[in-house]
């Protein structure tokens, strides 16, 4: 039944990863549209190929529980024998050959070997397998969670160095018209060159960091098409993203709460320890008697005179180990010491994932609270900006004033057009810590 549900939800992530209109088999995306978040994570989904990669194994481990299970079945074989004795005058011979393997013959049947019971060991690996699976399967949710997170960050992040480079080419156009008004004034003796000279360096600067602000939009989109398994650049244009209407908790208790049982290296960590001990059940019935059916038959159509033309037995085999020099019991031991480990990884697992859940809040909280601050910085820069303006233009202020009150605006615009995406990209990876990305 387990390997059943492990099955589906494999492929029940198969289709999740298959839908979209922007998913193709090179992961491409047609440029002349408009990018959603949620199909850059259908393309991901499709194309990533550690999300394949973590799907095939999830679907591999599968198979090693019908590999356990078959135990259980019997095994059957058929045989054909033939044997043309080289020296016709032997009847004897030594060693593992008995008499009847030297007679001349041609045969063919079967054979049947059927375990009766092994006290529990063939049921213990097959609990094994199936945690084992299990986990493998938790292991492809967490990678399905750590693409959607890596999509997510590099879809804010290229929003994010749009909205920088809007506002850098906002400031270059309003420097380049402040140097131009001022090479006029200079020209007409209004103005000195000194003023020029200085709104000149701002106008460069500026440019500078357009230029900065293009670089980071092509490396975030180049970002961006790694995230969605693409070997093309993203070229298309994005939707904008707007901050989700519910607020942060007061604390990260109830993140924390529902990471315990959301997060799949969590469960994947507890689904080890269980396989862990049900292989250290299995390793200390090696020791336990097993008892097996066996029978035998067939027929004989070319044979020596001696032989009969049909053959057929039945039987049973009971094995008790005796002793094997202490193998079965170093065997269990060391299973009874990995199940023990496994147990102590799973508390170290714990505690990382409520450290990283409450950092992630720690961050997303100080991004929030940062949203009305630069909300703030934006308003008093451009009133400080219009009041050194103000000045300038009496003659009661200088131009180094005015370019330090064009600099503070510049960048307190260039922090709050971050500023929105930073919130967004965190929030995305307090999601993931608490496993809502699953």
């Amino acid at each position: 039944m387990q390997s059943c549900k492990v099955t589906l939800l494999i492929s029940l992530g198969l289709f999740l990863g298959h839908q979209g209109s922007f998913a193709q088999i090179s992961g491409s995306v047609d440029p002349s549209q408009t990018l959603t978040l949620p199909q850059a994570e259908s393309i991901a989904l499709a194309n990533q190929p550690r999300m394949l990669a973590a799907q095939l194994r999830a679907r591999a481990s599968v198979q090693r529980i019908r590999e356990s299970q078959s135990g259980f079945l019997p095994l059957v074989a058929f045989n054909v024998t033939g044997v043309k004795v080289a020296d016709v005058g032997t009847s004897t011979a030594a060693g593992n050959i008995t008499t009847s393997a030297v007679s001349d013959r041609f045969a063919y049947g079967g054979s049947l070997a059927q375990l009766v019971t092994d006290f529990g060991r063939t049921s213990a690996l097959v609990g094994s397998a199936r945690a084992t699976a299990q986990a493998q399967n938790d292991f492809a949710t967490l990678t399905r969670a750590q693409v959607r997170l890596n999509v997510r960050e590099a879809y804010y992040q290229v929003l994010g160095s749009e909205a920088v480079l809007r506002a850098a080419q906002a400031a270059q156009a309003n420097r380049h018209l402040i140097s131009h008004q001022l090479s006029a004034l200079a020209d007409s003796e209004l103005r000195s060159t000194l003023d020029v000279n200085f709104a000149k360096v701002l106008e460069s600067e500026a440019e500078l960091t357009v230029v900065r602000a293009q670089s980071m939009v092509a490396q975030q989109r180049a970002r961006l098409a790694t995230a969605i398994g693409s070997s093309q650049l993203v070229t298309a244009s994005l939707s904008d993203e707007t901050i989700p209407a519910d607020s942060l908790p007061p604390d990260a208790e109830s993140y924390l709460q529902t990471a315990r049982t959301h997060r799949a290296d969590l469960n994947a960590v507890r689904e080890q320890q269980i396989a862990a001990n049900q292989f250290a059940i299995s390793e200390k019935r090696l020791s336990y008697p097993s008892l097996n059916v066996l029978g035998a038959a067939g027929q004989v159509p070319f044979h020596d005179h001696t032989l009969h033309d049909n053959y057929a037995a039945v039987g049973f085999n009971l094995n008790i180990p005796v002793f094997n020099g202490g193998l079965f019991a170093a065997r269990k031991n060391e299973a009874e010491l990995e199940a023990n480990a496994r147990t102590q990884d799973v508390q170290q697992v714990q505690l990382q994932v409520t450290e990283q859940v409450r950092d992630a809040w720690y961050q997303a909280d100080e991004a929030y609270r940062s949203l009305d601050v630069t909300t703030r910085l934006v308003a008093q820069s451009k009133e400080a900006l219009r009041l050194a303006q103000d000045r300038y233009d009496a003659g009661l202020g200088s131009i180094v004033e005015l370019n330090e009150a064009q600099l503070n605006e510049t960048s307190a615009e260039i922090t709050a057009a971050d500023a929105t995406f930073t919130y967004l990209s965190r929030r995305a990876e307090l999601d993931f810590a608490a496993g809502l990305l699953n």
